[in-house]
């Protein structure tokens, strides 16, 4: 039995969760975001196995236009995904070609190459900022219709309850809240530009959201923003 939990989060957006441990130890979740946007197209964030299951889901949305890689760490899936659906626009990060092995992959766009204020055709449904000054490169993305953040890296909600759900066995044991110290810590640690940091956590505060879909751990579905400001009150205060 598969175990992924598809849900959709609020109207047009879906998510595929499943469980996913850093180094097979620490249970992080794992977690794919597809939104359909208003033109009828599919956009999806491709952090997670394509199933049969996710694959159904996604085409019942729509026609996939953009596959996103969110940032220089969550790649293993995109060659399945380009496979399935080669007539889509492949967005990612320039970090991530240093890091993959298969260049059988095709970038149509790639943020920390591409001129800053370059548009990939989905800008009218969903805004993005690439943190310049993160080390995984993150992109942070706001789907302005459902008020919704999802991004990969940026921001951690663990325990990861839902990605773990279909494990009767095996429970989730790792916490890392937005509000804690230890995240806050975290973050600092992941900061190679203090400067960049501040322009872009402050950038994604000023964003009118509500919610965040994070790629590890629970969906934080109420006072988005105030978790965001609470975890990145060193860039932002």
């Amino acid at each position: 039995m598969s175990g992924t939990v598809i849900r959709e989060i609020v109207q047009d957006v879906w998510t595929f969760s499943r469980p996913f441990a850093i180094y097979g130890i620490l249970p992080m979740g794992g977690r794919s975001t597809a939104i359909k946007l208003s033109d009828g197209g599919v956009w999806v964030l491709a952090s997670t196995p394509l199933t049969p299951e996710t694959k159904s889901k996604i085409d019942e949305l729509g026609r996939v236009k953009y596959i996103v890689n969110a940032d220089s760490v969550h790649y293993l899936y995109l060659a399945e995904f380009q496979r399935a659906y080669p007539d889509a626009k492949l967005i990612g990060v320039a970090e991530t070609l240093k890091r993959m092995n298969n260049s059988s992959v095709r970038f149509d766009g790639l943020w920390g190459r591409d001129p800053p204020d370059t548009e990939y055709g989905f800008e009218n449904d969903i805004k993005h900022c690439y943190f310049s000054g993160f080390r995984n490169k993150d992109v942070a993305f706001l789907h302005v219709a459902s008020k919704s953040l999802i991004e990969a890296d940026l921001l951690f909600n663990l325990p990861a309850k839902e990605q773990y759900s279909k494990c009767s066995s095996w429970l989730p044991w790792a916490t890392l809240k937005p509000s804690s110290w230890a995240h806050q810590k975290v973050l600092q640690g992941l900061a190679t530009d203090k400067e960049a940091m501040k322009r872009d956590a402050r950038k994604v505060a000023s964003w009118d959201f509500d919610r965040i879909i994070p790629c590890h751990g629970d969906v934080i579905e109420h006072d988005g923003n105030k978790a965001w400001r609470e975890a990145y009150k060193f860039f932002i205060d």
